[in-house]
């Protein structure tokens, strides 16, 4: 007998699901971000509106979080600034250094004759008393003779995170850095194997099922690694409408194609509106692509789902949130959608 074939509804409910975004989830900040695989925060802000649609969770808890430690932001899939938990950062981060290397070094050909560990032990050096800013960074490693260019990769050969106050709702600028080593000094060393395990699992854990393909283009990794990993995992197999193998975790929730899906707004840079998901899900339909990833603003914005899709974008101006529909939306839809932003707006005040 084949593998199941998964609607593009079915694996809709399914992302919704694992991204928290069908119910709110009685979580803590830690388990919650573990449980969605990380909140994308090149804005800092953009964390904190990602955890309350997932969560309902106060400013001040992920500011806690964040001033604990138990949260930190740094550089991991993607070469992005990720909010994750302490618990994930080492893996995470051993999962995807040798391909973020590999990446950087191809892209940045002024890269090419420098000495990038003897870069990493200058800024090592630089922040062995505490945190400093990227400012103050910049110029310690120009007096050391080394070019602006090996700033932008550095923190691919030493572990760097952005620590509070900066990068928090208040002082949304992550421009202050410490070492990893530092903030998570209980944190041991992790294989380059071990690391990109836990990756895998816990991409699927949060955007499963899913192809090979899908998860080396969120993880960053080589699709040959992705393979591999899988290759080693017990895994449930289905297929798309489209015949694509779809891979994912045992006894993973698999919710109904009928299943509610209530209005959610979404912030900036949510990983869910990320290409690598929007064709198995149709959460973004291609029609509105352009209106939320274009070259003439942003490169990301605001938006919020309606059935489960982006119906239009919103904005918090005057203690208020404004929202605009990309398409006309039912009187039921409307009030829902005015309902979720007053509290949105209540959240914000």
């Amino acid at each position: 007998m084949g593998e199941r074939v998964l609607s593009v509804r079915e694996l809709n409910r399914a992302v919704l699901a694992r991204q928290l975004l069908l119910e709110q989830a009685d979580l803590s900040p830690e388990r919650a971000v573990e449980a969605v695989c990380g909140l994308q925060t090149q804005h800092a802000p953009s964390g904190y509106v990602g955890l309350w649609s997932r969560t309902g969770a106060p400013r001040a808890d992920l500011t806690a979080a964040l001033h604990r430690a138990t949260i930190v932001q740094g550089w991991v899939m993607r070469s992005t600034i990720h909010m994750v938990s302490a618990a994930d950062y080492a893996p995470f981060t051993a999962a995807v250094r040798t391909a973020r290397r590999a990446s950087w070094l191809r892209a940045e050909k002024q890269a090419a004759d420098l000495d990038m560990p003897a870069v990493a032990d200058a800024v090592r050096r630089h922040l062995a008393d505490g945190p400093r800013t990227q400012r103050e960074l910049v110029a310690l490693l120009a007096v050391d003779g080394f070019p602006r260019v090996a700033w932008a990769g550095v923190q691919l050969w030493v572990d760097l995170l952005r620590v509070p106050p900066a990068g928090t709702w208040e002082k949304p600028r992550a421009h202050l850095f410490a070492l990893a080593e530092q903030v998570l000094p209980d944190s041991g060393p992790v294989d380059d194997e071990t690391g990109r395990a836990h990756l895998v699992d816990r991409y699927l854990q949060a955007f499963g099922p899913a192809s090979a393909a899908d998860v080396a283009s969120f993880t960053g990794l080589p699709l040959a690694e992705v393979r591999a990993v899988l290759a080693r995992l017990d895994l449930q197999r289905f297929r798309s409408e489209t015949a694509v193998e779809l891979l994912d975790l045992p006894d993973a929730p698999l919710p109904g194609p009928g299943t509610p899906a209530p209005v959610r707004f979404l912030p900036t840079w949510d990983a869910t509106l990320l290409v690598h998901a929007r064709r198995r899900t149709e959460m973004l339909p291609d029609a509105y692509r352009s209106r939320v990833f274009a070259t003439t603003m942003p490169p990301s914005i605001p938006t919020f789902l309606v059935d489960g899709q982006v119906a239009g974008t919103w904005r918090y101006v005057d203690a208020r949130v404004e929202w605009t529909p990309f398409h006309d939306l039912s009187t039921a839809a409307r009030r829902a959608v005015d309902g979720e932003a007053e509290r949105l707006a209540a959240w914000h005040s």
